[in-house]
């Protein structure tokens, strides 16, 4: 009886192994599941000037670096004070490219032409508005450096 129950119990050990068999996954494996879950449309932290850094909620964070990039061309297309012979009540949208090393760049630019029309130099202006930014960190993707695109509006009123 105890050489049965022994020879069962042996048995079933050699038949459970068989359960924990482990597969070889590859690196290659690995990285197409991970490329296949990564979404390339989101960062971890948004690029950021040294007064945004501390913030931590991505929402915020987005926010601080907006406003913080509006006020300053704004302030900067206020110091031209430039004359327009109609009144003006339009948005245009720049494209601010930051690199992964926080360089900022103008990617493009959609601008009416009647605003054009009125402010020749507009592109110009907002050129050297962006090569004067303060330093950029750049947004991180994973704790690695990436770079991003953002569609800025600027509302342009003059009477």
């Amino acid at each position: 009886m105890k050489k049965t129950l022994f020879l069962i119990f042996l048995c079933s050990i050699f038949v459970s192994c068989e359960e924990f068999k482990t597969r070889k996954i590859s690196s290659e494996e690995i990285l197409v599941e991970e490329t296949r879950d990564f979404n390339w449309h989101e960062v971890d932290q948004y690029p950021a000037f040294s007064e945004c850094r501390s913030i931590t909620e991505v929402e915020a964070a987005k926010s601080c670096f907006g406003n913080k990039v509006a006020r300053y061309f704004y302030s900067r297309l206020e110091a031209k004070q430039p004359v327009v012979t109609e009144a003006l009540d339009d948005t245009l949208y720049l494209y601010l490219k930051i690199s992964e090393k926080g360089k900022p760049a103008i990617d493009s630019m959609e601008i009416d032409s009647l605003v054009i029309g009125q402010l020749p130099e507009i592109k110009s202006w907002l050129s050297q508005s962006v090569d004067s930014l303060p330093k950029i960190y750049p947004a991180t993707k994973r704790g690695i450096p990436v770079k991003t695109t953002f569609r800025m509006p600027i509302v342009i009123k003059a009477e």
